[in-house]
């Protein structure tokens, strides 16, 4: 069942790689893409049909074998979307844009195994679904602010970080729904992040830097998700010397794809 789980993973990682690749080719060029034209194209659509698709496979795999083993193969999605990406647009990816995304997958697996697994049903009161929304859209106005001094790459990487902000959000209440109890006021808050977080992300993927933008939110998404719970639920922090070594090399790594992740603009694939 574990290698099954492997397997589902890595089939779930290629799917939302494919999303992933497709929403940011059609995102790639405009200024300010908005949902509602996005929303009537079918490459875009056919991507969210795909992200949605490789969550399912995720949730699936999660239920089959250990999050240790599925967890990594999550991470994979990074490493699948640079080359599906490129296709679109007509290029082979580089060598050292590859060997960052490896180190920054890399990073990223470390981290992601090192954060302890907690024990027993969660629970967020009112005020703390409202402090979750106020800190997360406060980090994403100021990361969203900040973007509009940088670089192109850096331009990228902190829309995708003002989205995985975001999307970190949306995984906590989600969580806390699952496992504490359904509420129709959470539910009434759940979209709020989580239609933010796409809009954020696109336009970091209209930018054109890919791998920046996308290894940014496989990195923020996952860690504000820990950060939060640990702030707001009482979970567990990982300690010792090697989070810090992962979270060096990750960013280390995402440095590094930031200087050799090309600018792309849209242009229909040969």
């Amino acid at each position: 069942m574990t290698v099954l789980a492997a397997v589902i993973a890595l089939v779930g990682s290629l799917f939302f790689a494919l999303g992933a690749a497709l929403q940011q080719f059609e995102a790639a060029g405009t200024a300010k893409p908005g949902l509602l034209a996005l929303l009537r194209r079918p490459r875009w659509l056919l991507g969210g049909a795909s992200i949605l698709a490789g969550g399912g496979l995720h949730i699936v795999a999660l239920g089959l074998g250990p999050l240790t083993v599925v967890q990594p193969m999550g991470v994979a999605s990074l490493l699948f979307a640079l080359p599906l990406a490129a296709a679109l647009h007509g290029r082979r990816p580089a060598r050292n844009e590859l060997a960052a995304a490896g180190v920054v997958a890399i990073g990223l697996i470390g981290l992601v195994l090192l954060v302890p697994e907690s024990d027993g049903p969660t629970h967020l009161s009112p005020n703390g679904v409202l402090t979750l929304l106020a800190v997360a859209g406060i980090a994403a106005v100021l990361l969203w602010a900040g973007s509009k001094a940088a670089s192109p790459a850096g331009r990228a990487a902190l829309l995708a970080t003002s989205s995985g902000v975001l999307y970190g959000a949306t995984a906590t209440l989600v969580r806390v729904l699952v496992d504490g109890g359904w509420n129709w006021w959470y539910l009434l808050a759940l979209p709020v992040p989580a239609l933010l977080a796409l809009v954020m992300l696109q336009r970091a993927y209209a930018v054109g830097h890919f791998g920046v933008s996308f290894a940014s939110l496989q990195i923020t998404d996952p860690l504000t998700a820990v950060a939060f719970g640990a702030l707001l639920l009482g979970e567990p922090l990982p300690t010792g010397i090697l989070p810090v070594l992962a979270a060096l090399l990750t960013a280390a790594g995402t440095v590094a794809l930031a200087r050799t992740s090309p600018l792309e603009a849209h242009r229909e694939p040969a």
